[in-house]
């Protein structure tokens, strides 16, 4: 049997006018800013005052899973599917969902609309330039780079140090040649020779206060506050700069101005989807924006989001950085898993994944047992764990992952989005459903507190979350600590930059490692955002493309009609 791919299953669907899926969703057409038939624009400005309060009955649901493997987890994929799913049974969700980076997208991916027969549409469009919004952040991330080097051509009244420049440029591709430059070559004209470097645009502040800005006054605000280097001195003398001092939030803000609206798309069976903001959970906080989650929270009874990678990275950062930001509460967290991956985590084979294997599987189910244990026990939230079903899973298979998870309290559900859409994810649904009714979510709490200083904070993710010793903080790393402590940054919380791979800094320990530290080599702060990155083993804000990257496999036709985005 000939299974259709993802790109062809969106491009034979049907999608309904976005003006109908507004008026579904309860958005009047005059919120609406069209971008052709299919997507638009909503415009929060006015819209906050119709919308100003969420029902308290309204329930946020997360979906995160475990550590990511090669063979896949379909988390966007369950996400989608588990909205469709809860339509199906007479609820109203709406779905909040990140913007795919061109990154990935040419990379490894090749796509991130979700998959098979569980997907938000118009794909292409969404993978590709969407709205503009990647555009519109990297514009004004390089618009504050130019200002800087500019004011030290102009003169330097605000006495930068080129040398403690901690602002990059970035470009919204994986361009491993671009992590470090020099620039300013060719003489006094051309500005001052210094090193450099680019990130991708997802790693860039500019896009994680785009996602966490409630308004345009509180967007102006953290743009302002950016720190983009320190002045000339010993350290104790070093003053940080920052994007206001070179009054560039006004200009940046302008850039963003449309790229702040939430987006508003649907899945392939007429669920209302807000796909809005992008940063990636490995080297970033890895959620969608707070006006979607928001926008999701009020219209919808049901919010289903997701944040990336792994619960030890995207579900972490969402709880105890945009939750605590926010003030959001979920009511219950889905955790998906596949039969495959926890396989791969227990030693088996890539290519021996499609066959039974019992005892890999009881190897590999510690990474999805602790990944729970942490929602439960150390966030104190319902969960329950999808399992992504493939065609090869068997019974024994599925038995064994049920009891291990029913030891923990932990009910399992079967997912079959990918291959049947909303029907295939009714049992989830009903699931999700339960949890949120009649399981207690007012004990939520966060897995560290903000006054414990930046290397207590370090330590309790590394044991309660990682599960490992202790974090070390190298010398440079250290020093780093220190001073922003004394600058008064040390209240912040912790955005933890480390391979999605591993618990472990290091990607080649797959399944639950323990006795392990994590080593921070370099600590920064994102001022504008409103927490400190640690940076911890080889971990790169800009990736490098694969051997074979995906863009090998795109192309477009002579009618305008796109293959290769899977």
């Amino acid at each position: 049997m000939a299974f259709l791919s993802d790109i062809e299953i969106a491009q034979a669907a049907r999608p309904q006018k976005i003006t109908e899926i507004a008026k579904k969703a309860g958005i009047d057409e005059t919120y609406l800013e069209l971008y052709g038939n299919d997507k638009a624009k909503i415009d929060t400005y006015r819209l906050k005052t119709d919308h100003a309060s969420i029902p308290r009955d309204h329930k946020l649901v997360l979906v995160t899973a475990i550590t990511p493997t090669p063979a896949g987890e379909g988390k966007t994929t369950t996400t989608i599917g588990l909205a469709d799913g809860l339509q199906r049974i007479g609820k109203h969700p709406m779905v909040a969902l990140r913007e795919p980076s061109l990154g990935p997208v040419f990379g490894i991916k090749g796509g991130a609309c979700g998959g098979g027969y569980a997907q938000v549409i118009p794909m292409e469009d969404i993978n590709l330039h969407f709205t503009g919004d990647m555009h519109a952040v990297g514009a004004a991330n390089n618009l504050l780079a130019a200002m800087i080097d500019n004011h030290i051509q102009q003169g330097n009244d605000l006495n930068i140090d080129p040398r403690k420049i901690t602002w990059k440029r970035c470009v919204d591709m994986n361009d491993r040649q671009l992590r470090n430059i020099v620039d300013g070559l060719g003489g006094k004209p051309n500005g001052t020779p210094r090193e450099d470097g680019y990130d991708i645009t997802v790693a860039s502040e500019v896009m994680a206060i785009l996602c966490l800005a409630r308004d345009m006054d509180d967007l102006k605000q953290r743009l302002a506050k950016i720190i983009v280097g320190y002045t000339y001195g010993k350290i104790a003398e070093q003053k940080p700069v920052t994007a206001g001092d070179l009054h560039a939030e006004g200009a940046m803000a302008a850039l963003l101005k449309d790229a702040l609206k939430p987006n508003l798309v649907q899945t392939l069976e007429g669920v209302p989807a807000i796909v809005h903001g992008g940063p990636f959970a490995n080297i970033a906080h890895g959620c969608n924006s707070v006006q979607a989650t928001s926008l999701a929270l009020r219209i919808g009874d049901y919010a289903i989001t997701e944040a990336g990678f792994g619960a030890d990275l995207g579900a972490e950062k969402f709880l105890d950085i945009k939750c605590r930001m926010a003030g959001f509460k979920p009511s219950a967290v889905v955790m998906v898993a596949t039969v495959r991956a926890l396989k791969h985590h227990g030693g088996a084979d890539l290519k021996h994944l499609n066959e039974e294997n019992l005892d890999a599987l009881e190897k590999g189910l510690p990474n999805l047992l602790q990944h729970v244990d942490n929602i439960l026990h150390v966030y104190h939230l319902p969960c329950v764990v999808a399992i992504n079903a493939f065609p090869t899973d068997t019974k024994a298979e599925l038995d064994l992952i049920e009891q291990k998870c029913r030891e923990l309290g932990v009910i399992v559900a079967l997912s079959e989005v990918w291959a049947k859409g909303g029907e295939g994810g009714i049992a989830l649904a009903k699931e999700v459903v339960r949890l949120c009714e009649e399981e207690d979510s007012s004990a939520f709490s966060y897995a560290y507190d903000l006054q414990d200083s930046i290397q207590d904070k370090l330590n309790v993710i590394t044991r309660k979350i990682y599960h490992g010793r202790s974090a070390i903080l190298t010398a440079n790393a250290a020093k780093e600590a220190k001073q922003l402590t004394d600058l008064g940054y040390g209240n912040l919380p912790i955005c933890m930059a480390k391979t999605q791979y591993s618990f472990s800094d290091d990607p080649q320990k797959t399944g639950a490692p323990k006795a392990f530290d994590i080593t921070v080599r370099k600590i920064k702060v994102a001022a504008g955002a409103g927490f400190l990155v640690a940076l911890t083993g080889d971990i790169m804000t800009m990736p490098g493309l694969p051997k074979h990257p995906a863009a090998e496999r795109i192309d477009v036709d002579s009618e305008g009609k796109i293959s290769g985005l899977f």
